[in-house]
């Protein structure tokens, strides 16, 4: 077997495998977990990893069974193990919908007229059994989880709340910032996701990528800051005359080392196409990521 970090009890009912998957967008890895003592639910099964897969199956416990796979969303280091543990353990897969669903209605209309490049990681033959919806319960091992639509990373992702504990997929991490990549990303979403937590009262986030968040309101409230200071960033360059995405992350991005420029040129598309909905900005040809944008 390749090597994995140690299994982490994180609480009486919760432990966390890290995947052995370490990369500029993943950290050091993605976490999986398992939720609940006799039932057990695996939260983000992880890539299409045997070794990890087999580190899963031996950390259930002796005498409990795993009777939910979950998934937050469709990523190819989240997804592509659910489909062989749950043939393996013989339970249902469960997330908000297929790979591509969940879109904003913004994201799905430029999707389908302009090419927006993106799609990065994406499982694209991911399907569950069961979809959920927003606020959904599902009961297991004597509780509750709920499940919680939290879109802005990724269309079809899903936190799931255990009291006062969520997983939070990759919507909220300790270790960075989430990447907003259209059409799948929308960042009007994912303010949205982010205040709907921020209400949810929790007192802890397990992240599918580094450490557990044990100060939620702090780090949500960080996070909609970040976003609202790089629009009025990207706002600011304008006023310097049109420019394309490009252009605007080598000014807005100047400190940050330059092989993240890629992923950071796709958070500035996303925030140029909400600034566009709203009517702030536009984009003077065909819409799409080489365009020059200026304000209105």
């Amino acid at each position: 077997m390749s090597n994995t970090s140690p299994l982490i009890r994180l609480s009486s009912d919760v432990l966390c495998l890290q995947c052995n998957n370490p990369s500029p967008l993943t950290g050091p890895g993605t976490n999986t977990f398992l939720v609940g003592q006799n039932d057990i639910a695996v939260i983000d099964p992880g890539p299409d990893d045997p070794d990890h897969l087999e580190h899963i199956l031996a950390a259930v416990p002796d005498g409990a069974r795993v009777t939910k796979v979950l998934v937050t969303h469709s990523h190819l280091d989240h997804s592509p193990n659910a489909r062989v543990l749950a043939d393996r353990v013989d339970a249902p897969i469960y997330a908000y919908g297929a790979d591509g669903t969940g879109r904003s209605d913004v994201m799905q209309d430029l999707g389908e007229r302009a090419d927006l490049g993106g799609g990065e990681g994406r499982d694209h033959r991911f399907v569950p059994d069961i979809t959920l919806v927003d606020g959904q319960t599902l009961a297991h091992d004597g509780q509750l989880l709920t499940a919680l639509h939290t879109p802005g990373h990724y269309g079809n992702h899903m936190a799931y709340q255990w009291g006062r504990t969520a997983f939070t997929g990759d919507l909220v991490m300790a270790w960075a910032t989430t990447l907003v990549s259209p059409p799948d990303g929308d960042v009007s979403d994912f303010l949205a996701s982010c205040r709907k937590l921020a209400d949810a009262g929790l007192e802890t986030l397990y992240a599918a990528h580094g450490q557990a968040i044990t100060d939620p309101s702090q780090r949500l409230a960080d996070l909609i800051t970040h976003r609202t200071t790089r629009e009025a960033e990207v706002l600011s360059a304008l006023r310097d005359g049109p420019a394309t995405p490009s252009a605007l992350t080598e000014h807005i991005y100047a400190q940050v080392p330059k092989h993240l420029w890629p992923a950071a040129q796709r958070n500035v598309l996303a925030h140029l196409i909400d600034l566009t909905a709203r009517n702030m900005v536009k984009c003077e040809g065909p819409f799409g990521p080489d365009e020059k944008f200026t304000l209105r």
